[in-house]
């Protein structure tokens, strides 16, 4: 029987940011103030990135420049992943590097075959400054490795290089949303 309550289910969907709003271009700021406010956030974070059907969602895809990320996400062992990590730290990125579909949050109804390691290590903390450390391989390596990304202003079609950029661009520009983000992206 769970002895937890279920992430999500006391908070509030928020807005989320899209391509080209800054906030999703900048780096996020540590988290030094831990509390209620920090406890609301995350529930906040898993509410909106379930009610959008995602696998994670990091802080400044819901306006908030702050490093902090939420996942619910199985790895190719079909393995449930769920939780959070505060002040994360991308300490490895390793293994094969696969050539794979990626979607963000950010960029509703876009995808890209993205370059990703499958395997993956974050190092930070819990809400309540508990240090923690989380391995993932295959698609939870992806994700936690999508999310650090976030936390450190890169957006996925950052890292989309040649065609594959090219045809990104191309579904950007018909997204009544996309064209005013092309402009900032790296790759695209």
């Amino acid at each position: 029987m769970r002895q937890r309550p279920i992430p999500g289910t006391t908070g509030h969907v928020r807005t989320m940011s899209l391509l080209g709003d800054p906030v999703l271009h900048s780096a996020c700021a540590e988290v030094t103030e831990f509390g209620p406010d920090l406890d609301r956030l995350i529930e906040d974070m898993f509410a909106t990135m379930y009610a959008a059907e995602g696998v994670g969602l990091a802080a400044n895809q819901i306006g908030v420049g702050q490093r902090v990320f939420v996942y619910d996400c199985p790895d190719d062992e079909d393995v449930r992943h769920v939780g959070h990590i505060v002040n994360p730290r991308l300490v490895t990125a390793d293994g094969d590097e696969f050539l794979g579909p990626e979607g963000c949050l950010s960029l509703p109804g876009l995808e890209a075959g993205t370059l990703r390691f499958d395997h993956a290590v974050v190092e930070g903390v819990t809400s309540d400054g508990a240090a923690v450390r989380i391995s993932g391989t295959g698609f939870f390596a992806r994700c936690l490795q999508h999310e650090c990304d976030h936390l450190d202003g890169t957006v996925y079609a950052d890292r989309v290089t040649g065609l594959r950029a090219r045809r990104l661009r191309r579904a950007l520009r018909k997204t009544p949303w996309g064209a005013d983000g092309i402009s900032g992206l790296a790759g695209v």
